[in-house]
């Protein structure tokens, strides 16, 4: 399957589209383990303690909320998207919660290929299932390099290959049962065959792991979640040239 980058005009129309009911597919296809997903990137990121985070393509905000709710209470982290549309779905659910926790939390529209942020802002940047959507990945990794002070770390939630006895099943509900039940949902069956096809085409760990690297950053490691279905990259923002961290 050739590997096509992705279109942002039609990235930010395919998730306008569906931001209404986003949350509610996120749950329902992932039988609820998503939630375990961002647990485990909360907990990775609390053991650095940040007290500035970024979370890049933050779409309806659950990852964003999570870190609120498991790091300092006084970390400010901002979330942000480029698709208004789910960000005016973060707000209204930020608005609804009335949880103290959030307060500290603001959201921003920004392009992950060019972010709107001066050099050295954040301690950490996160992003979850967005980088697969960038057009330009190398860039992307770069933006949050560059945003990031020298020693910050970076974490990449991502979908990833899966283990080889569990591909077969996997790119079964993928392929057919996945767009289906989402089709069903969210009435957008077109968006979640897109979601097939970038998962299939996306690296596996030690190749993503490899481009994180190209973008400037070190101790890149990286584990498998869910049969590898997931994987959890972090990394360190080396630091600036004449510099020691």
């Amino acid at each position: 399957m050739a590997t096509k980058n992705p279109d942002p005009s039609a990235v930010n129309s395919m998730f306008s589209r569906i931001a209404v009911r986003y949350d509610l597919a996120n749950r329902l296809l992932s039988g609820g383990i998503d939630r375990w997903w961002r647990r485990s990137l909360v907990g990775a990121v609390r053991s650095h303690a940040p007290r500035e985070v970024l979370d890049l393509a933050t779409g309806s905000g659950d990852v964003a909320f999570a870190l609120a709710r498991g790091l300092a209470p006084q970390t400010q982290i901002v979330g942000m998207d480029f698709c208004q549309p789910m960000l005016d779905e973060a707000v209204l659910k930020q608005q609804r919660a009335q949880d103290p926790r959030y307060a500290h939390i603001t959201y921003k529209p920004g392009d992950g290929l060019n972010l709107p942020v001066p050099d050295a802002t954040f301690d950490a940047v996160t992003i979850s299932f967005g980088l697969r959507n960038m057009a330009d990945r190398h860039r992307a990794l770069t933006e949050m390099r560059r945003v990031l002070r020298p020693g910050g770390r970076l974490w990449v939630l991502e979908f990833s290959q899966p283990q080889t006895w569990f591909r077969p099943f996997y790119f079964f509900y993928l392929r057919h049962v996945l767009p289906k039940m989402a089709g069903a949902v969210t009435g957008d069956k077109a968006a979640y065959v897109y979601l097939n096809e970038t998962i299939e085409q996306f690296p596996d760990r030690p190749a993503l792991a490899a481009e994180i690297q190209a973008a400037g950053f070190d101790q890149v490691s990286a584990r498998g979640l869910t049969f590898g279905i997931v994987a959890l990259h972090e990394a360190r923002a080396g630091a600036a040239p004449g510099k020691e961290v």
